[in-house]
């Protein structure tokens, strides 16, 4: 398997196997701290090969450089079926909405499939 899109952004949806991803960004920027972010998106396409076509756990978690979960873990089971092809795709498209960050910083967002981690993506939190 493979990750082909890991990315933050303001809106994203799938509809019929396709995905809109609008506004991707690796940063926010406040003015001061604490503060809220008020809505991001979390995208996430995986290319499987043949003898992936099965059921996979997934889990993706959000930590600071402490290692402190900063959201809830989000876990699933994603179904990867093929269409006659070698290799399949799943979306994964997640919201988070209210995101609180007390200061500047980074955190990773890691992604688990089957328990092996298998990407991660840091989102930069910086004053300006």
């Amino acid at each position: 398997m493979k990750t082909e899109l890991f990315t933050f952004c303001d809106f994203a949806q799938e509809s019929g196997g396709k995905l809109t991803i609008v506004g991707t960004f690796d940063t926010i920027i406040s003015r001061n701290f604490p503060c809220i972010h008020p809505q991001l998106s979390v995208v996430i396409r995986i290319r499987f090969d043949l003898w992936e076509f099965t059921s996979h756990n997934f889990r993706i978690e959000a930590r600071d450089l402490d290692g402190e979960i900063n959201i809830e873990p989000v876990t699933g089971t994603v179904d990867v079926k093929g269409a006659g092809n070698a290799t399949a795709v799943s979306h994964l498209v997640f919201n988070i909405s209210n995101l609180h960050f007390s200061s500047e910083g980074v955190v990773n967002f890691v992604l688990y499939i089957n328990d092996k981690e298998i990407s991660s993506l840091p989102l930069y939190i910086r004053k300006g």
